[in-house]
């Protein structure tokens, strides 16, 4: 039976009680031999109950029992950064579950994986098929070598969803203002002065969260290809802040800021300030994740929107969603590997689709909302061009922070373009590997 639960222990006590236990032990979690009852599934994830995921991997949760009778899943309501913050104490512990949601990236997977509290998923994910089914862009952070760098080595992880970024718009702010949707980089630029021209600020924005430096890495993209993202992402070849595509980056997003495109104020803003702005019919473009699709379908009732790809790049800020992870110590291997074999099904799939995520092995012909179509065929489009370039804060752990107080600094005119870029240049040296 499906039971979840949050537990009476807080997680960060059971981690600090865990790693003392370690200390006195002065050894690791269980290894791969810990053996389970084969009777419960402790599942732990942090997706809302109403988000996608959450719809979808209810589903899954009644399929498990189904095809697994006798079998209790225990899920247990966990926050994003509480496993963030103390998955090592948590996985070095008895307090494992058997399966768990995870942020991938070097900083977070990848650094698990390198200290060994992960189990290594190769063998499944050919047996089971989940390297055929995705493809390489979102295979890229599954996927992680004995520095914890992803993009190659042993499987340590597995998304069934994906996530891109896109610039979502108010229809109906487009046609009171006689504005073209743009379909090239040109014509965005014309739209934005043409709103610009009629007093309303036309970029939604979030200097003190990753809208900002999202924008400016975008901008960046739009001049760069395959080779320049692993440089960046993967330490294969070095990354110069003052190259073309970065220094054009910072230069038009400062020029943006100038010319009244995004709000001086916005260095203060939230992400959530900036999507609550956009679902009020504030702005007419807000640039960020599909993790926004859902939440717009089911709040926006007061004007039409639509969303379009960057025009004029072939690449964009994404991957493969966040991961299933097993843990090292888990007790019932199998019914986690059983699980996210479920998750990965067609008919899950189909349920995550036409909920407003982004899945990664529906079926077109099933999705059946026209908002959620478009969503999945430019996911597709990303994804079968090799369009997916990670985030900007990916290749060192800290560089989120430096990203956004940089950044800030850069739409208030207290840093120029130059310092900006050596201020990042100066902080992604300091933390990436030597070459």
């Amino acid at each position: 039976m499906f039971k979840a639960q949050k537990r009476g222990v807080s997680l960060l006590a059971a981690a600090l009680a865990g790693a003392m236990a370690l200390a006195l032990s002065g050894c690791g979690g269980s290894d791969d031999s810990a053996a389970g009852d084969g009777k419960t599934l402790r599942l732990w994830h942090y997706e809302g109950p109403d988000s996608a995921m959450g719809q979808a991997w209810a589903e899954a949760v009644k399929e498990f029992e189904k095809t697994h009778p006798g079998v209790e899943v225990e899920f247990e309501e966990k926050g994003f950064e509480q496993i963030q913050k103390t998955a090592p104490m948590i996985l070095n512990s008895d307090d494992a579950p058997d399966l768990m949601e995870y942020n991938k990236g070097n900083a977070t997977a990848g650094l698990l994986s390198k200290q060994g509290l992960l189990t290594d998923l190769s063998s499944e994910a050919t047996a089971r098929g989940w390297d055929k089914r995705l493809s390489d862009s979102v295979k890229t952070t599954s996927m992680y070598d004995a520095q914890g760098v992803m993009g190659s080595g042993k499987w340590y992880g597995v998304p069934n969803y994906a996530e891109y970024t896109m610039a979502y718009f108010n229809k109906d702010l487009f046609d009171k203002h006689g504005v073209e949707v743009p379909t090239t980089f040109a014509e965005l630029t014309d739209a934005l002065a043409a709103f610009k021209a009629k007093g309303v600020t036309p970029l939604d924005n979030s200097g003190a969260e990753y809208i900002a430096h999202q924008y400016v890495y975008q901008l960046a993209l739009s001049k760069a290809d395959r080779s320049w993202v692993d440089s960046y992402e993967l330490y294969k070849g070095k990354t110069d802040f003052h190259d073309e595509a970065w220094t054009y980056a910072a230069e038009t997003f400062a020029d943006w800021v100038k010319k009244g495109y995004i709000a001086k104020n916005s260095s203060g803003t939230k992400a959530e300030d900036a999507g609550v702005a956009f679902i009020s019919g504030k702005y007419p473009i807000l640039f960020s994740g599909s993790w926004w699709f859902g939440r717009f379908q089911s709040e926006i009732k007061d004007f039409e929107w639509g969303t379009f790809l960057w025009p004029g790049s072939k690449l964009t800020l994404g991957s493969g969603g966040n991961l299933w992870v097993v843990p090292k110590g888990a007790e019932n291997k199998e019914l986690a590997y059983d699980f996210i074999d479920i998750t990965m099904k067609k008919n899950i799939q189909n349920i995550l689709g036409n909920k407003g995520g982004v899945p990664v092995a529906a079926d077109p012909a099933a999705i059946t909302d026209e908002q959620s179509k478009t969503l999945i065929e430019n996911f597709n489009t990303l994804s079968e061009n090799d369009g997916l370039a990670f985030y900007p804060d990916w290749p060192v752990p800290g560089f989120y922070d430096v990203l956004v107080s940089e950044t800030q600094r850069l739409i208030t005119g207290s840093a120029s373009t130059g310092e900006y870029l050596d201020a990042l240049q100066k902080a992604y040296d300091a933390g990436a590997p030597k070459q």
